[in-house]
C-alpha cells in the first residue's frame, strides 16, 4: 500500500475508535471522572486533613498528580482491550489482516484510539481537579512526553491482552488481578519514603511506580526516583510491548 493509502487506514481506524467512546460516553468518560471526584473527596478532602504535608506539599497537591497518571493508565488500556476483543469476537479484525494494510497500520490506530482516550478523561479529570487544588506544571515538556509515553504503553498492553484473551472474563483478568493492584501499590497514595527498606525495594520492581513519579515531577517538581530513568524504564518497555505485538499480528495467534 501507498504512503496514502496507509494514511486513510489510520485515520480511519482512529476516527472508528474515537466515536466509539464519544458515542458510550456514559460508560467511558463519565464513570472516571466520578471515581477520581469520590478519590479527592475521601483521600484528599477528608483523610488528607489529617495526615497533613507528604513530601513538602499538601496531601491534595500530593495525590493530584498519581490520580490522573492513574486516569491515563487505567482508560488507555482498557479502551484498546475491550474494543480490539469486540472486533475480535464479531471476526471483523479478519477482514483487516487479509487486506493489503500493513499491520503496523492495524497496532498504530488502534493505539491511538487507546491514547485518545485516556487524554480525553484526563483532562476531565484535570478539570475537576481544579476544583479541589491548583496544578502548577513545573516541567511542561518532561510531562507531555510522560504522559504520551504512559498512554501508548497501556494502550499497547491492552492491545496485546485482547489478542491472548478468548473469552470476555479474559479481558478483566490482566486489570483486576495485576493492573489495579500495580496501580494502587505504585505511590499514587503515599511516598515510599514512607516505606520500610524492603518495601523499597519492592515498589523499585514495579513499573508504575516510575511513571507516577515521573509524572509527579513533571507536575511537583519533586519525585522518588529520577524522572530520567523513570522515562528510560518507560520507553523500553513501550518498546518492547510494541515489537511484541506486532510479532502476535504476523504470527499465528490472531488465527488460532
Amino acid at each position: 500500500m501507498s504512503i496514502q493509502a496507509n494514511w486513510v487506514a489510520y485515520k480511519t481506524i482512529v476516527r472508528k475508535e474515537v466515536r466509539r467512546f464519544i458515542r458510550i460516553w456514559p460508560q467511558t468518560i463519565l464513570p472516571p471522572a466520578v471515581t477520581t471526584g469520590l478519590y479527592f473527596l475521601i483521600f484528599g478532602a477528608l483523610i488528607g486533613r489529617r495526615i497533613g504535608d507528604m513530601g513538602g506539599f499538601s496531601y491534595m497537591e500530593f495525590v493530584a498528580p498519581g490520580l490522573i497518571m492513574m486516569t491515563i493508565i487505567t482508560n488507555s488500556y482498557s479502551n484498546v482491550a475491550s474494543s480490539f476483543f469486540s472486533a475480535k469476537f464479531q471476526n471483523s479484525v479478519e477482514e483487516l489482516l487479509v487486506s493489503p494494510m500493513p499491520n503496523w497500520v492495524i497496532l498504530a490506530g488502534w493505539v491511538t484510539g487507546g491514547v485518545a482516550r485516556g487524554l480525553c478523561v484526563a483532562a476531565v479529570v484535570t478539570v475537576l481537579t481544579l476544583f479541589f487544588t491548583d496544578i502548577h506544571v513545573q516541567h511542561v515538556g518532561l510531562t507531555v512526553i510522560v504522559i504520551l509515553s504512559t498512554a501508548i504503553l497501556f494502550a499497547t498492553a491492552g492491545f496485546i491482552n485482547a489478542v491472548y484473551a478468548r473469552t470476555f472474563d479474559d479481558v478483566s483478568i490482566i486489570p483486576t488481578f495485576v493492573l489495579t493492584p500495580l496501580t494502587y501499590l505504585g505511590g499514587i497514595f503515599y511516598s515510599i519514603t514512607l516505606l520500610s527498606e524492603f518495601w523499597q525495594s519492592v515498589s523499585h520492581a514495579n513499573p508504575i511506580f516510575y511513571m507516577v513519579n515521573a509524572f509527579r515531577f513533571g507536575v511537583l517538581g519533586e519525585s522518588d526516583v529520577s524522572p530520567y530513568i523513570a522515562l528510560s524504564i518507560t520507553a523500553g518497555a513501550t518498546l518492547v510491548l510494541i515489537l511484541a505485538a506486532l510479532k502476535m499480528l504476523n504470527g499465528s495467534r490472531m488465527r488460532s
